[in-house]
C-alpha cells in the first residue's frame, strides 16, 4: 500500500517521526502534543503570545517614556498612586471574568471530543462485533456495508472538525474519501474554486504573526454568501447512519432489542455533540463585554505612567512596560483559546483527535469479531495468575473443588505479596542509610 493510499494525514506521519519542533511551523498550529520541547517553560516561544504583544509593548513604552521625560524636564505629571489601587481591582476582576470564561469555553470543547471519541468506539464495536454476517454473497456485502458505516463514524468527525473551523465543503483531503459517495448539500455547492489554496502575501503571514487586527481574515467567509445551499454534512452524515441502523434492524442480522437501543443512543450522543461544539462556537463572549473589558484594560496601562513615576522616576518606564506585558498577555489568552476548535497553536489538536478516532477503530476492524471459547480456551490464558502461571488447559484438567479451593487462596496470596513488597522496600532504605 502506498503512502498515499494509507489515508494518514501527512502533518500526522510528520508529527509522529519528528520529536521537537521545526522552525517553519514554529507558529503554526494547533499544537502537536506528541512533541517535547527541553527548554524550560519560561523560555519558549511555540504557544505564547509574546509575539502579538510586541506592537503594543512598543506603543506602551513610547508613552511611559513621553510622560516620564515631560514630568522630569517640563512639568510633574505624576499623580497618587491610590489610583493603582483602585483601577487596578476593577482590571483585574474583569481579565478574571475573561479569562475564566475563556478556559470554561475551551474545557467544554475538550469534553465534547472526548465524550465523540468514547461514543465514536462504543458504535464501530457495537456494529462490527454485534451485526452478524449472513452466509454467502450476502455476507460479503454485509462486511462491505459494515466497514462502510464504521467509515461514517469517523466521517462525522472529521466533518464536524471542518465545520467547526467554517470549512463547509468536501474536498479535502482527509474527507473527500469517506463522503464522495454520499448525496449531500455540501457536495452540491462546491465549484472548482474551492479546491484553490491561496497563498498569502508576506506583509498578510506577518500581520497576522504580529496580531495585527487588519491582517486577520474573516473565518466565515466561506460559509458567509454562498451561493447554494451548504447544508449541514456532520447531521447528514448521521441521517445516512441511521439508514443503515434501520436496515440492520429489518434484515434480522441486529435482532437484539438492547443493541438496537445502544446503537440509536450512539448516533443522539453524537447529535448532543453537533449541537454542543456549535454552541461553544456561536457563543462567544457578548461583545460589549470584549469592547468595555479591553477598554479599562488600556485606560489602566496608559494611566500606569502618570502614577508610577513620583514613587520610582525613570524606572517607571521598565515598570510600566513589565505590568504591560502581564496584564496584555492576559487579555490575548483570553481572547486565543475563546474559540477552542481554530488553527492556533494554543487551540484544541482536532487533526490528532480525529486521527485517533480513526486509529482506534481500525484496530477494531483489524480482526474478525471472535467468538469468546476460540481465546479463552488457549494454553496461553493463566487463568488463576498469580496464584499460578499454569494455562487454560491445565486448570481444565482439574475440578471445580480443586479450583475453587485455588481461588479461596489467592486473596492471601495478595496479602503476602503486599508484605514482601513492604519489607523490601525497608530492606533498601535501610541499606540506603
Amino acid at each position: 500500500m502506498s503512502e498515499n493510499d494509507s489515508g494518514q494525514d501527512p502533518k500526522l506521519k510528520k508529527s509522529n517521526t519528528v520529536a521537537s519542533v521545526g522552525l517553519e511551523d514554529y507558529f503554526v498550529g494547533p499544537r502537536d502534543l506528541n512533541r517535547h520541547s527541553k527548554w524550560p517553560v519560561f523560555l519558549r516561544m511555540h504557544g505564547s503570545v509574546t509575539p502579538e504583544m510586541i506592537l503594543p509593548l512598543i506603543l506602551v513604552g513610547g508613552w511611559a517614556t513621553c510622560i516620564t521625560c515631560i514630568s522630569k524636564f517640563v512639568y510633574d505629571l505624576g499623580i497618587n498612586s491610590l489610583l493603582l489601587t483602585v483601577l487596578g481591582f476593577v482590571v483585574g476582576l474583569g481579565l478574571s471574568f475573561r479569562s475564566s470564561t475563556a478556559y470554561e469555553r475551551y474545557s467544554e470543547g475538550r469534553k465534547y471530543w472526548a465524550q465523540l471519541t468514547l461514543t465514536s468506539q462504543n458504535l464501530a464495536r457495537l456494529i462490527w462485533v454485534h451485526a452478524n454476517e449472513r452466509e454467502g454473497e450476502l455476507g460479503k456485502q454485509d462486511l462491505l456495508a459494515k466497514l462502510t458505516a464504521i467509515n461514517l463514524i469517523v466521517a462525522f468527525a472529521v466533518s464536524l472538525k471542518h465545520k467547526l473551523r467554517f470549512e463547509p465543503f468536501v474536498h479535502y483531503e482527509d474527507l473527500h474519501n469517506l463522503v464522495a459517495h454520499l448525496d449531500t448539500f455540501a457536495k452540491e455547492a462546491e465549484v472548482p474554486e474551492h479546491h484553490l489554496n491561496q497563498q498569502k502575501s508576506i506583509w498578510k503571514i506577518v500581520g497576522e504573526f504580529l496580531g495585527l487586527p487588519m491582517a486577520e481574515s474573516n473565518p466565515r467567509k466561506l460559509v458567509k454568501n454562498p451561493t447554494k445551499p451548504l447544508g449541514n454534512l456532520p447531521l447528514e452524515i448521521l441521517t445516512y447512519l441511521s439508514t443503515y441502523l434501520k436496515t440492520l434492524y429489518k434484515n434480522g442480522t441486529f435482532d437484539a432489542s438492547i443493541y438496537q437501543t445502544q446503537s440509536l443512543n450512539s448516533l443522539t450522543t453524537m447529535n448532543d455533540v453537533l449541537t454542543g461544539t456549535e454552541r461553544v462556537l456561536n457563543t462567544p463572549l457578548p461583545i460589549a463585554y470584549s469592547i468595555a473589558i479591553s477598554q479599562i484594560t488600556w485606560v489602566y496601562i496608559l494611566l500606569l505612567p502618570f502614577q508610577l513615576y513620583k514613587p520610582l522616576g525613570w524606572v517607571a518606564i521598565p515598570g510600566t512596560l513589565f505590568a504591560a506585558y502581564i496584564i496584555l498577555g492576559i487579555a490575548l489568552i483570553g481572547r486565543e483559546i475563546e474559540n477552542p476548535f481554530g488553527n492556533d497553536v494554543n487551540d484544541l489538536p482536532l487533526d490528532a483527535f480525529c486521527h485517533d478516532i480513526r486509529r482506534d477503530l481500525d484496530q477494531i476492524t483489524s480482526r474478525p469479531a471472535l467468538r469468546s471459547e476460540e481465546w479463552i480456551a488457549r494454553a496461553e490464558n493463566a487463568v488463576l495468575f498469580p496464584l499460578s502461571g499454569l494455562g487454560y488447559e491445565a486448570w481444565g484438567d482439574r475440578s471445580v473443588e480443586q479450583i475453587r479451593e485455588a481461588l479461596r487462596e489467592r486473596p492471601e496470596l495478595a496479602v503476602r505479596k503486599k508484605r514482601e513488597v513492604e519489607v523490601e522496600r525497608l530492606a533498601s532504605v535501610r541499606g540506603e542509610v
